[in-house]
């Protein structure tokens, strides 16, 4: 099996590493050649990925922003073989699939859209590691929701990363509950970090602190490119939050001991019921 990987960052040099040490051949290319060379003299990959080699690949993952992959797969879309299943890893699924189901169709290869579950607030290779998804959840996007010969073949070329579970959708669901998930705690995190007191914390912050601005350190272009494709979701869920911290904000200036102890109580119960103790 032969792996076509197109950016080598966190996401793709992790994929590269797992293909590899599972004994795969890895193609590979970067904007940054430097880090090409460094992958291939680490170990993680093979050749260098050409419009010329790429026909060689079972699977090709793209591991770079929504538009930069929507770009390559426009440029190299007449040089991939009918055999070949090409895989997106955006954070966003809407803007891609919309863009790259056409071009599948157009040249008659396979295109599912995929979020790896996975990662971490570092970005680049030298963070990338050949277990970083063991055991994680993969969501998939494919252009037929209930083509069970597609999904057993895509988990199959997906077997080597070691993902723990698969779940399928729509791009649309998945950009829906991605706002929640994974954009709203990016947004909160960075705000949260602005407060004059976050350069005075330290010797009076512990596990609470850690834990919410653990990813206020992020990448700006990828988040901000992610969180205007997805701004629709991404509002709503803003302004629910707001409106909730209208309601604590309002407790406290009252002194409505009643009204806060009830307030938190929801907000402990509702955690409970959807992700347990």
């Amino acid at each position: 099996m032969t792996v076509g990987i197109v950016g080598l960052g966190l996401i793709g040099g992790s994929f590269a590493m797992a293909y590899h040490d599972a004994g795969r051949r890895v193609l590979a290319c970067d904007r940054d050649r430097s880090t090409l060379d460094f992958a291939m003299m680490r170990g993680a990959v093979d050749g260098e990925l050409t419009g010329d080699n790429a026909r060689e690949c079972d699977l090709i993952l793209l591991a770079i922003y929504p538009e930069a992959s929507i770009e390559w797969l426009r440029q190299n879309a007449a040089k991939i073989e009918k055999n070949t299943v090409v895989i997106d890893a955006c954070g966003t699924k809407r803007v891609v699939c919309a863009a790259c189901f056409p071009l599948a169709e157009q040249y008659d290869f396979t295109y599912v859209g995929g979020h790896p579950m996975a990662g971490t607030h570092n970005s680049g290779f030298k963070y990338a590691r050949g277990d970083l998804y063991r055991g994680a959840p993969m969501v998939i996007v494919p252009p037929v929701y209930d083509d069970i010969e597609l999904l057993d073949r895509v988990k199959g070329l997906l077997s080597p990363a070691g993902f723990g579970a698969f779940h399928v959708t729509t791009a649309e669901k998945h950009d829906e509950i991605i706002a929640f998930t994974s954009q709203m705690a990016h947004v909160v995190s960075n705000a949260y970090i602005k407060s004059p007191t976050a350069r005075s914390h330290k010797g009076v912050s512990a596990g609470s602190y850690k834990d919410l601005t653990r990813v206020a350190w992020l990448n700006p272009q990828m988040w901000a490119e992610l969180f205007l494709e997805n701004k629709d979701n991404l509002l709503h869920e803003l302004d629910v939050l707001i409106a909730s911290l209208q309601q604590y904000r309002e407790a406290l200036t009252q002194d409505d001991m009643p009204r806060l102890i009830a307030l938190l109580d929801e907000g402990r119960r509702i955690k409970e019921e959807v992700d347990g103790r």
